[in-house]
């Protein structure tokens, strides 16, 4: 039956689910099309029919903002018409042509206040031969016709403007920022001046000219052109809510007046102010200025992207000096368009599921067999013995055969599932049986196994010793006498020397110091060899003093190195040991971890109460360094007697340790990291658990980097 309900329960399923929603996908597939072409076309027609609007306005805009400019320049040359034909001129005029060169003074008078109400930067009387020296009026007079006024632009330098008007000077400095998008300023300060300059001649009373009236404005600094032009091409109404609009003129590719804010929705700590000083983008310097040509199209301004409009400016030689601009930001049509792309999107979902209702609600009638179907299916897969039986359909209805079809499939399954079912569990029953007996052979092996790895490194172990017994009982035998001979001769040579013993004490001292280590080799090797020999009385014992005792008499065997002895001694739990074996184990770890470290580092002696479910048991040991680590392939062999990886090591001290620790039931683990340390924990009960039964060095086994050796 799981066969059928897998297969068959969810293929009715699938049936169904295709059924129903081919027949909306169906119905709803032509409607669904027609919308979404609707939409892409209305995207296609706002991204290009509005773009090109966009790009339209902006540029309608900078012909505006240069007509405007270039009706600045008329406006000055009317200006000073208006100046020059006055009756306060001509009658402070007439005397200055006849040569009375004094009354120069009050016409200055008339001519700045002429300036101010003008609003004009500069309004000054020049002679002919003053204008004939100055280089920059030079480059206007050629192209004067008669008595006409010239008008055009100009830059100048700080001294230049400095002859004009001290004043144009300080305000024609304007620090530079560097800007995004644009190239690094090569300097901190643009100094020179842009200026919109119109010279008129003054006939005297021959009509030659004399004199002439030089007035203009200074762009650096000034606001009120480029407002003005904002004003008229960016009024209230024109451009879409929180969208700018900005117009600049640019000396070269700096920002000499502009509207463009530093933020442009400023926050409360944020500074609100213009972007004087700040660059063009690259992109519009490079086609604008180093080209000439105009730039219509979306540019980097400052720091938010622009519909913008950038046209090269001319002064009056012919030769590019500036641009002026004019744009408005980009996000808020980028706003519109997404939010009737949302509004667009929305009105699709909501025809289509309308559309999906209707048209749900009416196959309903057709679904409704499909639906009696899936009820059986999901029944037979829940395990009970049901049957589709009739549809209330004509028996000629495709979903009537089905019906019937599939009611004559789920008799046949189920008489074939009720055999399969029968073989199945006789199967079961042989797999099981035969499973049975296997699994207690692989026990019995395993135990075999074990017994025989156990056996074979008990022999092992006890061949060593014996071998280990003889041999030392012969060597004791040997080397004890002569060892004992050696020592008293060294002895009486000192005494017989007398002071004459000092020129080679040196000497001495290392004959009796490896005397002294033969005989350390040899209690060690009888020691390890018969065991049974050396056991000591057990006592109970605080661990602290121990401890303590330890520290006192490894501090004298490695006084001379850089060893600093950390400890951390917790433990309160007495434990039943014998203190100068005990004694000789710590005293071997410490010291073996100072060798570790070549002499230099630190080394953690730890001790706390061993806990098993909140009571404690007995006391941990740890002995921590900071040496190199043990690799792994040698921390298997570490506790084997004869293993050293020191010139001048035995071999046997891990291995009279463990077997000390292990004689009174406890127990020992190592963890190393190569090139980081190692950690060797002791464990000792509070009650020891002698066992003399056992041999005290067998299972010395290891694998990875941590490995625990216990009773």
């Amino acid at each position: 039956m799981s066969f059928f309900t897998h297969f068959f329960g969810v293929s009715w399923q699938q049936m169904q689910a295709k059924v129903r929603y081919r027949i909306l996908i169906l119905t709803l597939l032509p409607i669904l099309l027609t919308l979404v072409s609707l939409v892409f076309i209305t995207i296609y027609w706002n991204i290009s029919y509005t773009g090109k609007q966009l790009f339209m306005k902006v540029k309608a805009d900078l012909a505006v903002a240069e007509n405007t400019l270039q009706q600045v320049q008329v406006r000055q040359e009317k200006q000073l018409e208006r100046v020059m034909t006055s009756w306060t001129f001509q009658n402070d005029f007439r005397p200055i042509l006849s040569g009375e060169l004094a009354h120069r003074a009050s016409i200055d008078t008339f001519l700045n206040e002429q300036k101010k109400q003008l609003d004009l930067d500069f309004l000054r009387l020049v002679s002919v031969a003053e204008a004939a020296s100055d280089p920059d009026l030079r480059q206007i007079l050629p192209k004067m016709g008669g008595l006409l006024p010239y008008s055009g632009l100009m830059v100048l330098s700080p001294d230049r403007l400095a002859r004009i008007d001290p004043d144009l000077a300080q305000r024609a400095a304007i620090p530079l920022l560097a800007t995004l998008r644009a190239q690094s300023p090569n300097k901190q300060v643009e100094d020179r001046g842009l200026l919109s300059r119109s010279l008129l001649p003054i006939p005297d009373f021959e009509g030659k000219v004399a004199w002439y009236l030089d007035g203009g404005v200074l762009f650096n600094r000034d606001t009120r052109i480029v407002d003005h032009i904002r004003d008229l091409v960016y009024d209230k109404g024109t451009l879409p809510e929180r969208s700018i609009g900005t117009v600049t003129i640019f000396l070269d590719n700096i920002r000499v007046s502009t509207n463009v804010p530093l933020h442009f929705f400023p926050q409360p700590n944020e500074t609100q102010g213009r972007a004087l000083g700040s660059l063009v983008s690259e992109e519009v310097r490079e086609k604008v200025l180093n080209h000439g040509e105009l730039w219509v199209d979306r540019a980097f301004v400052f720091n938010d992207w622009f519909i913008s409009a950038y046209a090269p400016l001319e002064d009056i030689r012919g030769q590019r000096v500036g641009m002026i601009y004019t744009g408005f930001s980009e996000s808020p049509f980028i706003h519109n368009y997404l939010l009737n792309i949302i509004e667009l999107g929305t009105i699709l979902m909501l025809v289509l599921l309308i559309s999906g209702l209707l048209v749900y609600r009416g196959a309903y009638s057709l679904l409704q067999p499909i639906e009696r179907i899936h009820h059986v299916v999901q029944a037979v897969q829940s395990g009970r013995n049901v049957r589709i039986g009739a549809l209330g359909l004509d028996r000629d209805n495709e979903l009537s055969n089905l019906a019937e079809q599939f009611d004559r499939m789920l008799d046949l399954l189920q008489r074939r599932n009720a055999q399969i079912q029968a073989a199945a569990e006789q199967l079961e029953m042989k797999v099981e049986e035969r499973t049975r007996s296997l699994q207690d052979k692989t026990l019995e092996l395993q135990r075999n196994v074990a017994l025989l790895n156990e056996t074979r490194q008990q022999l092992v172990t006890n061949e060593k010793l014996t071998a280990l017994g003889e041999l030392t009982a012969g060597i004791a035998h040997e080397i004890n006498n002569p060892t004992a001979v050696i020592l008293g001769n060294m002895e009486l040579l000192r005494y017989e020397l007398g002071d004459n013993a000092e020129s080679v004490k040196e000497e001495i001292d290392l004959v009796i110091q490896q005397v002294g280590r033969i005989s350390t080799i040899i209690r060690s090797l009888l020691q390890y060899s018969r065991p049974g020999e050396f056991n000591a009385p057990l006592e109970m014992h605080p661990i602290t003093p121990i401890i303590e005792e330890m520290l006192v008499l490894v501090r004298h065997s490695i006084q001379k190195q850089e060893v600093v002895l950390i400890t951390e001694l917790n433990a309160s739990c007495p434990v039943q040991v014998n203190r100068p074996q005990l004694l000789q184990v710590l005293i071997n770890l410490v010291v073996n971890a100072a060798h570790a470290m070549d002499g230099k580092g630190r080394i953690w002696v730890r001790t706390y109460d061993w806990l098993q479910q909140d009571m404690p048991i007995g006391v941990k040991i740890e002995v921590e360094d900071e040496g190199s680590g043990i690799a792994p392939e040698q921390l298997g062999r570490i506790f084997d007697p004869f293993y050293t990886t020191r010139k001048d090591g035995t071999g046997l001290g891990l291995s009279l340790s463990y077997g000390i620790i292990k004689r009174i039931g406890g127990t020992i683990e190592v963890s190393s990291v190569l090139g980081k340390g190692s950690i060797f924990t002791i464990g000792l009960y509070h009650e020891a658990k002698e066992d003399q039964q056992n041999n005290p060095y067998d299972g010395l086994h290891f694998s990875g980097q941590s490995t625990e050796m216990s009773s």
